[in-house]
């Protein structure tokens, strides 16, 4: 084990364990999609969450941004939206004869994009920033964001009307993008128990924003093993060149394959869910079990690929399986 590895604290294994403890209040079922939230929250990735409506998509967010004494703005996103609504804008006032800056709901700690893929081209455009480089330029002064910046954002992936395709560059920048899938009939029992009611069940706040960057601090020296590191590397640039990578059958499917970006989050995220179980050190199954959310939204693929019915998520099944594991 690494001299620079770290102990999991008694302390920072139960605040993961009550803030999934107080999500589960409000949410049946969904543990993936809870612990992928989390994930982002321990690295300060960014999440977007694909799925149909109706499936508590926002609500998690919410109940997390509950749970955390901290600074918390909901954004619904619209077509006919401006960046000002997003970033802010400066204000004349004209007793004084003199601007003054309104900042915009951008400026808080976890923001939820609600229908992220509604907003036109200029409010992807203005959120790049903030996303990336956790700053925000209103007229000629750039402003920096409050830490912990964390943008969770939600999209429906079957409905058109009225939404925009992300570009490229702002999807690279999500670190993971989760699918929302149905709930069981036993969890849809529980919910229906639960919320028929009228009476939703209410989170507590159970950490601060300094106990997420005392997490923080630790996920970042959980012990990754070169080996691992090496295997990453192996997964990433097999959606470059399947064909070197021993997976003949893929050629010809991948337009453009994960860059760089991918290594790095891969490693993070891994480490971050070996934090969740407990652990010091990161294996390659923590690797395996975070690669769909962090590859999926990186892959391109050809429209050979597409004709024959193909998706991202089959590409990296079968990447993941075709890499030898360490």
């Amino acid at each position: 084990m690494s001299e620079g590895s770290v102990q999991i604290s008694e302390e920072q294994s139960r605040l993961c364990a009550d803030l999934l403890a107080e999500v589960s209040k409000v949410l049946v079922g969904q543990e993936s999609m809870v612990s992928r939230l989390l994930i982002g929250l321990l690295t300060g990735g960014h999440v977007l969450l694909e799925g149909v409506p109706g499936l508590a998509k926002t609500l998690a967010v919410r109940s997390l941004a509950r749970c955390i004494d901290t600074g918390f703005s909901r954004i619904q996103f619209t077509p006919d939206m401006l960046p000002a609504d997003v970033l802010g804008t400066e204000v004349f006032n004209p007793r004084e004869a003199s601007y003054s800056v309104k900042q915009g709901p951008i400026f808080s700690n976890l923001i939820l994009a609600d229908e992220i893929n509604r907003a036109p081209a200029k409010v992807q455009a203005a959120l790049l920033e903030a996303m990336q480089e956790r700053q925000v330029t209103i007229g000629t002064t750039t402003f920096p964001l409050v830490d912990p910046f964390l943008v969770l954002a939600t999209q429906n992936p079957i409905e058109q009307e009225g939404t925009y395709p992300l570009p490229e560059a702002q999807v690279d920048r999500f670190m993971l993008k989760v699918k929302v899938g149905y709930p069981t009939k036993e969890q849809e029992r529980k919910i229906l128990d639960r919320m028929a009611s009228g009476n939703e069940p209410q989170v507590r706040a159970v950490a601060t924003p300094a106990d997420i960057a005392a997490a923080r601090q630790s996920v970042d020296r959980v012990f990754i093993d070169d080996k691992v590191c090496s295997y990453i590397i192996d997964l990433v640039h097999a959606t470059r060149d399947p064909a070197a990578a021993g997976i003949a059958e893929l050629e010809g499917m991948i337009e453009m394959g994960a860059s760089p970006r991918a290594s790095i989050f891969l490693t993070r995220a891994a480490k971050a869910h070996a934090f969740l179980q407990g652990r010091n050190y990161a294996t390659p199954h923590d690797v395996k079990n975070v690669a769909p959310d962090v590859l999926r939204h990186r892959i391109v693929l050809t429209y050979e690929a597409e004709a024959e019915g193909k998706s991202a998520d089959d590409i990296v099944d079968r990447i993941l399986v075709g890499i030898l594991v360490p």
